[in-house]
Parts: structure tokens; C-alpha cells; sequence
């Protein structure tokens, strides 16, 4: 797939012709915790520790501190640039259930997030609701990360490395970041990474079962927030998140009767196959923004 794309190192700015692109489909739809609105309706993002903004004028995605470099090291690959998206919602569309959340949610991307960050991201997110969930993040991120810079009047800081969260007290953690129980587990999974304990990338080898069990072993981390670092962080585009949204969502559109989230998983594995995951984002911001099986 051929992208239109020009860059202006000098001003730091990557204008690409891309249709199936919305940034508010893309951050709004619970895959990552590390973005600002601003009010120009563009979006604001830190992922590990680089930061842009993004804008949607027309057919042209708009990246704001992105140099070419920027854009090849980071950016495509965090935005999943490479992967033609409307060939994924002409296979998902043998379903009219499917076609109207693929209609509603057009414009979302898979985002490809650090690793480490996304495993702290979302063992915070276990029982919790997104505008918390991203109120601790980013405590976290100011008390123990890295300033990268100010934009649009707003200081942003690197997500923490390893080492630097292994240090935090486990009441400090508490306390101060606001996670409530969670706060061992972090400390303890961030000690764990920094002693290499646990390695993030050599596990990016396992299979899909392997990987989900490295996974679970780490504390605070159990299947719904394993499938979400699969499939935010680990490229494993065939996993299948399910929460209280995707329950009720899968229930009332498909399965038509209540029943357990590992039924749930099957079933969408059978009907989505190597798509599920992508089918998994639409479904949940579908669901979410129209409060479907409420």
C-alpha cells in the first residue's frame, strides 16, 4: 500500500493522505491512557517517551513535532500506518451486526504502545474506569518520568522506566498515584522488568498461549488484561479483550442469551478469526458510545 507523505523537518511536521483515519475513534475507544483533547479537536499523545499531536483536516492526517526520523522511528508504527484498514473492514463486513459498528467507529487504528507502559497501564485499569485509570497514568508519568517538553501550554513527561517505578514505595504508590490495591503490583511487576526477571521483548518470541501465560504469571495481571497487552503491544491482532462492554455488546448483538467471557472469546475467535482483535475495537467503542446491552 502506497502512502502520500510529506515532511517538513524544519517546522516538524508529517501531513499524510489517509483515509481511514479518525483520531477521536482512535483514542476514545479505551486502547491507551496517554492522551489530551486539545480544543482544536486535535489529539495530543505520549507514548513511552516520545509525544505528537494529531489532526484529521479532509483526507489529511496532520503530525506535529514529527520529523521524518520521528515518523520512521516512531509514529508509523505506533499509528499502524502500514496496514490498509479498508481491506480489513471489507473482510469483517459479511455481517450487518459488524458493518454498523465498522460504519460508526470508521477511522479507528490499532495502536502499536510501548510495552512496558502498556503492562502498568492496564493492570491500573483492572476494575477501574478510563478517566481514572488516565488520571494515574499520568501522576506516574509527572512524579517519576522524564520532561520531554511543553505543548499548547501543557508540560508532558515520559512514561517511567522500570527502575525508576521499582524505587517507589509501595504506600507512596498508593497514595500519591491514586491506584487503590493495584499498588504492589506495580512496584513489584516494575522490579520484576528491571531485574530481568521478566523480559518484555524476549516473550514478544512466544506463541499466542505461551505469551498469554508469561503474561498472567506477572501480578494484577489476569486473561482481559493480558489480551489487552497482546493486543496493544504485541502485535497479536487475533486476540480478543473481553470486559463489561464487550460482554454486553457481544450478548445482545450475537450470542442473544447471557454467558461466560471465555464462551464470549470463543465465539469471536470462530467468527472473526485473524480479525478479532480489529473487530474487538469497533465492537467496544460501538457498544460504549450508543450504551448497548445496558
Amino acid at each position: 500500500m502506497q502512502t502520500q507523505i510529506e515532511f517538513n523537518d524544519e517546522l516538524k511536521l508529517t501531513k499524510i493522505k489517509q483515509s481511514s483515519f479518525n483520531p477521536t475513534h482512535i483514542f476514545e475507544c479505551g486502547q491507551a491512557f496517554r492522551w489530551y483533547k486539545e480544543d482544536d479537536m486535535s489529539y495530543t499523545t505520549v507514548d513511552g517517551d516520545m509525544y505528537c499531536n494529531v489532526s484529521l483536516v479532509g483526507d489529511y492526517v496532520y503530525i506535529k513535532n514529527c520529523t521524518e526520523d520521528d515518523y520512521y522511528k516512531k509514529w508509523e508504527n505506533y499509528f499502524d500506518l502500514k496496514t490498509d484498514y479498508s481491506e480489513i473492514k471489507e473482510k469483517l463486513s459479511f455481517n450487518e451486526t459488524l458493518k454498523n459498528a465498522l460504519e460508526y467507529g470508521d477511522g479507528i487504528r490499532i495502536l502499536n504502545q510501548d510495552k512496558f507502559s502498556t503492562i502498568i497501564s492496564f493492570i491500573i485499569s483492572a476494575n477501574n474506569q478510563i478517566p481514572r485509570i488516565m488520571k494515574s497514568v499520568n501522576i506516574i508519568c509527572e512524579n517519576y518520568g522524564k520532561f520531554l517538553g511543553e505543548f499548547n501550554g501543557r508540560k508532558l513527561y515520559s512514561f517511567p522506566k522500570p527502575e525508576d517505578l521499582a524505587k517507589v514505595p509501595v504506600e507512596e504508590m498508593r497514595e500519591v498515584c491514586r491506584v487503590g490495591f493495584r499498588d504492589k503490583r506495580i512496584v513489584d511487576v516494575s522490579k520484576m522488568v528491571a531485574n530481568n526477571e521478566f523480559d518484555i521483548w524476549e516473550i514478544d518470541n512466544l506463541s499466542n498461549e505461551e505469551l498469554r501465560k508469561e503474561l498472567i504469571n506477572l501480578p494484577g495481571v489476569g486473561p482481559k488484561v493480558a489480551d489487552c497487552i497482546m493486543l496493544f503491544s504485541y502485535n497479536r491482532h487475533n486476540t480478543f479483550p473481553v470486559d463489561v462492554w464487550i460482554k454486553r455488546v457481544m450478548e445482545y448483538l450475537f450470542i442473544k442469551e447471557e454467558t461466560n467471557k471465555n464462551l464470549i472469546a470463543k465465539y469471536a475467535d470462530d467468527l472473526f478469526g485473524d480479525y478479532a482483535g480489529y473487530a474487538q475495537q469497533y465492537l467496544f467503542y460501538y457498544g460504549r458510545e450508543n450504551t448497548i446491552g445496558k
